[in-house]
């Protein structure tokens, strides 16, 4: 149970997901601060906009009453707050733990699946709060907390099974495609953590009736499937795709709700809106409110985000595995059909980047010239036995890439350059506008 008596200690705060619950609390009207390391990172400025205290790790931030300490996954018993809390014997809760206590509060919808997790989120969050007061937690450093909100909606992370820490009463999920080989055991371990967590949803469950993990789920409260198909609950048809985004019609169990417009491109978008109009369908939103509201949603955070630079377009986008690297480049040619598409791909860590090798090579030929950085590791996994040069090998015409020799990019003028990647990938982005 939330406790507006006590101070919410965030240790991690500026992580992406620990950041944005930090503001939802505060904007709910709980006191709030925390710590991270000293390095400035992208979260910690609306943090410090919003007033809330960041400092750094220090076993004194640690008290013994008054507090309710929030710790973040990555930080374990080395950490000094960590170690802190053991000796003076104060316990702790997991960030999830504290996001299931603001569903709790709330009509709550959780959006998990393998891609199209933020994109969604964010959508579903903007729609709704056309119509109603909605709270909402997005994970790439986004929440915002309104008090006397109706709806709740967050994304549910599925690695390390961190979403069975939620009950929604309503869940949407994309799609169930095998990641995180660096945790889960096969694609079925994978799956049993998708239907674990459908076993927690209570009003209603909506599918991408394509999927077959999700046909195969069973469930005690409703499901429903979206899609392009006639057997789904909620079919979108009559699509019609341009060069500023797409227009549909959803059909809602066999009732016509009428026509709809998203500034959005590609497949995945059409897919994820579909499934935000049938929860508000299932809420009773006004689909006239609901359509005004899509025609302002300009899209997530590093999800096919655009720069121009003259003869240079440059879109940067979170894309890392290779269903999600398929749509964006869907999503590209889609808005700039006369364009050559250029791809700058990082691969994140070792294990996906072995474990997709074959699918990555076969995506990126079928793009105009494609670049290949170094692959970016993590704290868990620093090293291989797959470097970039694998996969350039078996890609033609493809290159490996660096900040030695980013200037090779300026010779693909008249082109969209997509720089794609979970990692630092935006390092090279940042080097080749400097260059323009």
């Amino acid at each position: 149970m939330l406790d507006k008596t006590k101070q919410y200690w965030f240790i991690g705060i500026k992580g992406t997901g620990m950041a944005s619950l930090a503001l939802i609390l505060h904007d709910l009207g709980f006191e709030v601060a925390g710590s991270d390391i000293e390095k400035h990172t992208f979260t910690q400025d609306p943090l410090e906009a919003a007033g809330i205290k960041v400092t750094s790790f220090n076993a004194d931030n640690i008290k013994t009453s008054g507090q309710i300490i929030v710790k973040g996954n990555a930080f374990k018993n080395e950490n000094v707050e960590v170690a802190a809390c053991l000796a003076k014997g104060v316990e702790w809760q997991s960030y999830p733990d504290t996001v299931q206590e603001v569903i709790a509060q709330h009509t709550s919808i959780g959006v998990s699946g393998s891609h199209g997790k933020t994109s969604t989120t964010g959508l579903l969050a903007h729609v709704l709060g056309e119509v109603a007061p909605t709270s909402f937690l997005i994970g790439d450093g986004m929440g915002k907390g309104v008090k006397d909100s109706r709806f709740f909606v967050y994304e549910a992370d599925e690695y390390r099974r961190h979403f069975l820490a939620y009950h929604p009463d309503y869940q949407i999920m994309t799609n169930v495609d095998f990641d995180h080989p660096d945790y889960f055991k096969d694609p079925d371990d994978y799956a049993l953590a998708f239907q674990q967590a459908a076993d927690q949803t209570s009003k209603g469950l909506f599918v991408w009736g394509d999927d077959p993990h999700l046909k195969a789920i069973t469930t005690k409260a409703p499901k429903y499937t979206y899609g392009f198909k006639e057997d789904d609950d909620f079919v979108a048809h009559d699509i019609h795709k341009t060069t500023t985004g797409s227009t549909f019609s959803v059909r809602a169990q066999g009732k016509e709700l009428g026509e709809f417009t998203i500034h959005l491109f590609g497949d995945h978008n059409i897919l994820n809106t579909t499934a935000v109009i049938a929860v508000a369908y299932k809420e009773d939103i006004p689909m006239d409110k609901l359509r005004a509201g899509l025609l302002t949603y300009q899209g997530a955070k590093r999800r096919f985000s655009e720069k121009d630079f003259g003869d240079y377009k440059i879109i940067d986008d979170y894309a890392h595995h290779p269903t999600e690297m398929k749509a964006t480049i869907q999503a590209a040619r889609q808005k700039y059909p006369d364009r050559k598409v250029v791809v700058v791909f990082q691969p994140h860590t070792y294990s996906r980047t072995k474990q997709f090798a074959p699918e990555f090579e076969k995506l990126l030929k079928t793009v105009d010239k494609a670049y290949v950085t170094p692959i970016f590791g993590s704290a868990r996994e620093n090293s291989g036995d797959i470097s970039a040069s694998d996969l350039t090998a078996k890609i033609p015409g493809s290159e490996v890439i660096d900040l030695n020799n980013i200037a090779d990019l300026k010779s693909n003028e008249n082109s969209v350059i997509v720089f794609m990647g979970a990692g630092d990938i935006q390092k090279y982005e940042t080097a080749f506008e400097k260059l323009l």
